[in-house]
């Protein structure tokens, strides 16, 4: 689970003091530190087709179904039957809530033709009959749409402020909390201008359009007896209610993670420190059309299901479909994680909503989907949906949001080119914890890719450049390679990588010519010394065999010698002697 928004801080007055009714409506309650007043009116003023109608539905029915506290609806313009269709589409049933007790619906049809007014005219039969309704179902909540229409038949202005003072007081002494929705006024809050005097919380409700882009704001004008968010707050109104974006909660105050995750693409995991990026970081690709910003987010958005997270993707460009089968050329198949839910494609075109709506509608999917990734492709779109600066404020709001929910976000941006590389056109670089910079290669008549790292906080990255190839296997980053002529990619660096390998075979050969000769001479030496080894064995043989036989000679000689002298009888001392002779 993502980690919440920290709310504004309370104070000890805050949580001890005025006491606040929760409306239910995502958002609001934060912005108002807990709910609107309780026992006491609050005012809801718009113009037509704000929501005012609405958010007095909601603070009712999620009163009674979320919070226990029955409420009565007194309605001056709608019956019971269209207010049913109107929030059936809701999820809401409010015939059934009726039939159970816990809401009462009031339909009073005021016509000014069957009005008379006189001095002594007020309002007791509606406080009666509103007074039954609450008794009737034990009501904690009361909502009156709208004032407008109970008063059309009013024309003294003094009798008629006479009557709202009076009408808002007794709701006080009934302990009810009320919301009380008025029409926009000329220069004013509401047409009388007394409503926003009387009332103890003002919430304004804006539907602006401009430049055929609309959008729908809400502020808190003021609120007695408690501190609120004054800023102006976008809102949404789905199927599921009213969702306020409540930008008065984010802040500097997230936690960070020391656990790396993979882009998806092993070499520039390398070039990222060996392990990826970290973990509930921003991330930005950037570069002109063309040099696969797509492809490096839906990798990272592969890489994310693969390791069983959620990942939120919205496309700005291209629709679910496009995306699903331009990535399976380059072999990522998304279209396995759809069909488990762990990937959700969400696709609209920028000028669909005005960029406050965009940034509310990504805030109320990422916190339905609660996902641990999300990629946003491109966010220089954006900048169609509003100004520059306001495309700058919506991004900042969405970058802390995510990453106080340790969301690891991913963002492409499509740059014009020429010089300004390092530059996007929504000024978020200095709010990205990591930014890969995408560029078109021009050598030799050829447009090839390459990628760097221009920053990552918090680890040891890359300074080189590499090739950048998207192949049918994925994408491939090759090593750097400087030639004689600088840096070369493509067919240039194939040329020249042909002739380093053929200088290399060259070389090798020649290596081998030289050992094959050197071979040769061994062997030939070898022979040589052989010969040697044999002729001197031959000559040393014949010596041996000749002081042989000269032994034998000598022995023979003396055995003749020695015979002959004892066949002359000579004695043996002479023998002896004629031996030593």
């Amino acid at each position: 689970m993502g980690k919440p928004e920290a709310l504004p801080t309370r104070t000890k007055a805050q949580r001890n003091g005025l006491p606040k009714a929760p409306t239910g409506i995502k958002g609001l309650d934060e912005i108002t530190l807990g709910g609107l007043p309780r026992g006491r009116p609050t005012l809801v003023c718009g113009g037509p087709g704000c929501g005012k109608t609405l958010f007095g539905l909601e603070f009712l029915l999620r009163g009674a179904r979320d919070f226990g506290e029955p409420g009565v609806f007194m309605a001056f313009e709608e019956t019971q039957q269209d207010l049913s269709q109107n929030v059936r589409s809701l999820g809401f049933d409010l015939d059934r809530m009726i039939a159970e007790n816990r809401i009462s619906v009031d339909y009073v049809h005021v016509d000014r033709s069957e009005i008379e007014e006189t001095g002594e005219y007020d309002l007791e039969g509606l406080f009666l009959r509103l007074g039954l309704a609450i008794d009737t179902v034990g009501a904690k909540r009361v909502v009156l749409d709208t004032l407008e229409s109970l008063f059309s038949g009013f024309t003294n202005e003094a009798l008629l402020r006479s009557e709202l003072r009076r009408l808002f007081r007794w709701l006080k002494e009934k302990g009810v909390t009320a919301v009380i929705t008025g029409e926009r006024g000329e220069g004013q809050l509401t047409r009388q201008g007394l409503e926003e005097y009387v009332s103890d919380c003002v919430i304004l409700l804006d539907h602006r359009v401009r430049e055929q882009v609309s959008t729908r704001r809400l502020r808190v004008v003021k609120y007695r007896g408690s501190t609120h968010g004054t800023n102006e707050h976008p809102f949404l109104i789905d199927e599921n209610g009213i969702h306020v974006l409540p930008l008065t909660s984010l802040g500097l105050d997230h936690s960070v993670s020391t656990e790396r995750i993979s882009s998806g693409i092993p070499r520039l995991d390398s070039m990222l420190g060996g392990e990826g990026y970290y973990r509930g970081s921003s991330i930005l690709i950037s570069g002109t059309a063309g040099t696969g910003k797509t492809s490096i987010a839906a990798s990272f958005a592969d890489a994310g299901c693969r390791r069983g997270e959620r990942c939120l993707y919205f496309a700005f460009e291209e629709s679910p479909q496009q995306i699903l089968r331009n990535m399976r050329s380059i072999g990522v198949d998304l279209n396995p994680w759809l069909k488990r839910g762990l990937l959700r494609l969400h696709a609209s075109r920028p000028t669909l909503h005005g960029i406050e709506m965009h940034l509310a509608l990504i805030h109320k999917i990422v916190n339905d989907f609660d996902p641990q990734v999300v990629v946003i492709d491109p966010i220089s779109n954006l900048a169609t949906a509003g100004t520059e600066s306001e495309a700058e404020s919506m991004m900042l709001r969405l970058i802390d949001h995510l990453k106080a929910r340790q969301v690891t976000a991913l963002f492409t941006n499509l740059t014009a080119g020429g010089d300004a590389w390092e530059h996007t056109d929504i000024g978020v670089s200095s709010l990205i914890d990591t930014w890969i910079l995408l560029r078109d290669i021009e050598l030799a008549g050829e447009r090839n890719r390459g990628l760097y790292v221009l920053k990552s906080r918090g680890m040891k990255h890359s300074n080189q450049i590499r090739e950048f190839l998207i192949t049918a296997e994925g994408i491939r980053l090759e090593d750097v390679y400087a030639g004689p002529e600088g840096v070369l990619t493509g067919s240039m660096r194939a040329a020249q990588e042909d002739r380093e390998r053929a200088a290399a075979l060259a070389r090798a050969q020649e290596t081998e010519r030289k050992q094959r000769d050197l071979a040769r001479r061994r062997a030939a030496l070898e022979a040589q010394i052989a010969a040697l080894r044999a002729e001197f064995q031959e000559v040393e043989d014949e010596t041996k065999i000749l002081a042989e036989e000269n032994r034998a000679s000598e022995q023979q000689l003396e055995a003749s010698r020695s015979a002959a002298a004892m066949r002359r009888g000579a004695d043996k001392p002479a023998l002896i002697k004629g031996k030593r002779k």
